[in-house]
């Protein structure tokens, strides 16, 4: 069986890696930009998670002419002002673009002024957009609020995913860094609603 080939629209890697295994067994490969020697800078300049992925994805077809998902992501802090609320602008802060290691320490420390007993809960609205090879679009949107995050991280790290290392499953008070497969499958966090999604409407 040929494999229907499908661009992430991204510059990040581990947002591939998270869906690309559960569409490879859809008869889908999905690439991400670099695999293609292709940069995409864009103006995320919509107002909830759906603009943005669909400003990506509709890029990112422009540049291919290929099959393509975008995808963002908004974050709500329990007990956070809205001044600090970081909602679309994740790891845009005061306008500056953080890096994994500046992110996350930003976080530990709204943590450590806002948190109740060093942890706060809190919640992800994640926006999908797919476009198909007949340029016809599709939008999905989901969200998780079945953690919280905390001032201490853990060992572990998840390159382009820094938050994973303060948040933690309060159902299992363990870090997105430290479940195992097992652990996703109880938890339900295996996003297969998400990959049907993209399988159906690519």
């Amino acid at each position: 069986m040929k494999l229907k080939q499908v661009v992430f629209a991204t510059n990040n890697p581990s947002k591939v890696k998270r869906f690309a295994h559960g569409l490879l067994n859809e008869g889908v490969e999905l690439l991400c930009l670099k695999d293609l020697g292709l940069v995409l800078n864009v103006d995320e300049n919509g107002q909830s998670a759906i603009e943005n992925a669909l400003i990506k994805a509709r890029a990112c077809y422009k540049l291919t002419h290929m099959p393509v998902i975008g995808m963002d992501d908004t974050l709500y802090m329990e007990g956070v002002p809205a001044d600090h609320q970081p909602g679309l602008f994740v790891r845009r802060i005061h306008g500056k673009a953080l890096n994994d290691e500046e992110l996350l320490d930003y976080y530990i420390n709204i943590v450590k002024e806002y948190g109740v007993e060093g942890k706060v809960n809190c919640k992800w609205v994640y926006g999908l957009a797919v476009i198909n090879a007949n340029g016809e679009e599709s939008v999905y949107t989901w969200s998780k609020d079945n953690f919280y995050m905390v001032d201490v991280p853990s060992a572990i790290k998840n390159p382009g995913y820094p938050l994973n290392s303060i948040s933690k499953y309060k159902a299992i008070d363990k870090y997105f860094t430290d479940v195992s497969e097992k652990d996703k499958r109880c938890l339900s966090e295996d996003e297969s609603d998400v990959v049907q999604f993209i399988a159906t409407h690519i």
